[in-house]
């Protein structure tokens, strides 16, 4: 049966929480895994599931929490910065290639969401990852799931500026040096938030919420500072990619990564007709992480492990 041990390591001189997930009847020799969640996301929201998947298949697998999120050290709290979770991931790599038992030659990313970007963006400056698998990515944040004529709906709109207002509040309390003005992250339409649709509510309860470090709150000012993706990063990318698409996504363009993804020169692409949060619930997280468990043991697994025939 597979083992989980609660690590750490240092990011930026920062103390950084992380799961690690191990598979059993291996000692040495093992290929690692590094996963980090999304936007407000943390390593026991959702990752566990898929971390144990890819245990399952023979792979460790490292789940973290980013600086100012969940275990993690950071202030101020709930403040995204895509730079600095680009540094947790590469800190997060350099500790599991130092990690006892794991081979530091097979490393891949695994991302979701805002870190399914991320992972692009990491491996692109890191050629001696072996595979990367990005997840209903987010890879630039001009490129959103809805489209026009939905942006332009008076209810969406309404929200959007409610949501601009708070963000600006959120800015100028950092530019004073004052506490982050703070947002829910999931919330009843009508209400300043993150995400007000039905489903991103049903999944975040589904997925076990605050009591597994998840605080349903964000500092707003992340708008002003959504990720930009720089022409030529992922075509970089010469080791094996899986991205997974979600084409209901109204939360991240499947249309636009797929057109980053078909620049990239070893990439497979899979489609689901489902939504954002979809991928981590049943009836699609069986179908979509035994996809990714089996792309990842492909690329990590050969030559066989120990112990394996």
């Amino acid at each position: 049966m597979e083992s989980t041990r609660e690590v750490h390591f240092d990011s930026g001189g920062l103390r950084c929480a992380a799961d690690l997930y191990w598979p059993s009847g291996h000692e040495k020799d093992v290929p690692c895994v590094v996963m980090g969640h999304g936007g407000s996301g943390t390593k026991r929201l959702g990752l566990p599931k898929y971390a144990e998947r890819f245990a399952a298949q023979g792979m460790a697998a490292l789940a973290f929490d980013y600086r100012r999120f969940g275990e993690s050290e950071g202030e101020p709290r709930q403040v995204i910065d895509v730079a600095a979770q680009h540094e947790d991931y590469r800190a997060a790599v350099r500790f599991v290639r130092g990690y006892p038992g794991v081979d530091p030659e097979r490393v891949a990313l695994w991302g979701t969401s805002l870190s399914g970007g991320h992972v692009l963006a990491v491996a692109a400056a890191d050629p001696r990852l072996k595979a990367v698998v990005s997840q209903v990515p987010l890879i630039d944040g001009w490129h959103r799931g809805r489209n026009l004529r939905q942006r332009l709906n008076g209810d969406v709109a309404a929200r959007t500026l409610a949501f601009i207002v708070a963000a600006v509040r959120d800015m100028l309390n950092a530019r004073r040096g004052r506490p982050p003005y703070l947002v829910p992250v999931i919330a009843k339409r009508g209400k300043v938030a993150v995400f007000t649709e039905p489903e991103a509510s049903t999944a975040f309860e589904a997925l076990g919420g605050e009591p597994v470090g998840w605080r349903n709150e964000l500092a707003p000012r992340f708008l002003f500072a959504l990720p930009r993706y720089r022409k030529g990063t992922a075509e970089r990318l010469t080791m094996p990619v899986l991205m997974c698409l979600g084409d209901q996504d109204l939360q991240a363009s499947s249309r636009y990564a797929a057109r980053i993804a078909s620049g990239m020169p070893n990439v497979q692409i899979r489609h689901y007709p489902v939504g954002h949060f979809d991928v981590y619930l049943d009836p699609l997280f069986d179908e979509i992480s035994t996809t990714q468990a089996d792309f990842l043991r492909e690329h990590l697994c050969t030559p066989p492990l120990h112990g394996t025939s």
